[in-house]
C-alpha cells in the first residue's frame, strides 16, 4: 500500500513537471519579439556537449556542466563575423543588467580567432565584462550544431539546453530582457 501511494506521488509529481515546462515554452515564446522572433524555443530541454573549451588568458580549460545552477546565455561568435561583432556590446548589456549569481553571458570565440585580436575587439568596444573563451578546434561548437555564427543558446540552471537563435538579435531590447528574467524567475 505505501509503494502504491509513493508510485501515485511519483506520476503526480512528474505529470506537474511536465505542465510547467510546458508553460515555461508557452511563456518564453510570447515573450519573443521583433529579432527575437526567430528564437526557437525547445519542447523539452536539451542536453549539451562535455566538450571542453579553454578558459580566457591560457588559464585552463572549463566545460558548460561548470555552470550548472546559473541560466546561461552561451554566444558562439568570431572576431571575423560582422553579425557577431554588431552584437557583442548589446550581450554585454545584458551581463550589466543580470550577470550574477542566477545568470550569465558565456561567449566562445569558435574556430580561428588570436587571443590578441579577441582582446583588441573587447577593448575597442569597451567590453570588460564578457569572458574570452575559445573553442579553436571547434569541438564544442560541433557537438553542439553550431552551424553557423553568431549562435547563442540559453541554458537553464540544469544546464539544459532550452532555447536557440540563429544569427544576430538586439539582445538589448525589452524582449530579450523579459526572456532572461523569465527565464531567471522561472529556476
Amino acid at each position: 500500500m505505501r509503494l502504491l501511494r509513493h508510485l501515485s506521488l511519483y506520476i503526480a509529481l512528474g505529470l506537474g513537471a511536465n505542465a510547467a515546462s510546458a508553460a515555461d515554452v508557452a511563456q518564453l515564446e510570447a515573450l519573443r519579439a521583433d529579432s527575437l522572433k526567430r528564437l526557437v524555443v525547445h519542447a523539452e530541454p536539451r542536453d549539451v556537449s562535455e566538450a571542453s573549451f579553454f578558459l580566457e588568458d591560457d588559464s585552463g580549460t572549463a566545460t558548460l556542466q561548470d555552470y550548472k545552477g546559473k541560466v546561461v546565455l552561451l554566444n558562439f561568435w568570431a572576431t571575423w563575423c560582422a553579425p557577431c561583432r554588431k552584437e557583442m556590446p548589446q550581450i554585454a548589456e545584458l551581463q550589466e543588467e543580470f550577470g550574477g549569481d542566477d545568470f550569465e553571458v558565456l561567449t566562445i570565440a569558435a574556430g580561428r580567432n588570436s587571443p590578441a585580436g579577441i582582446l583588441k575587439f573587447f577593448e575597442e568596444n569597451s567590453i570588460t565584462n564578457l569572458p574570452r573563451h575559445q573553442d579553436p578546434k571547434q569541438a564544442l561548437a560541433r557537438e553542439m550544431a553550431v552551424i553557423g555564427l553568431p549562435i547563442t543558446v540559453l541554458l537553464d540552471r540544469e544546464g539544459k539546453e532550452v532555447a536557440r537563435l540563429l544569427g544576430d538579435a538586439e539582445w538589448n531590447s525589452e524582449s530579450a530582457k523579459a526572456i532572461v528574467a523569465a527565464m531567471i524567475e522561472a529556476e
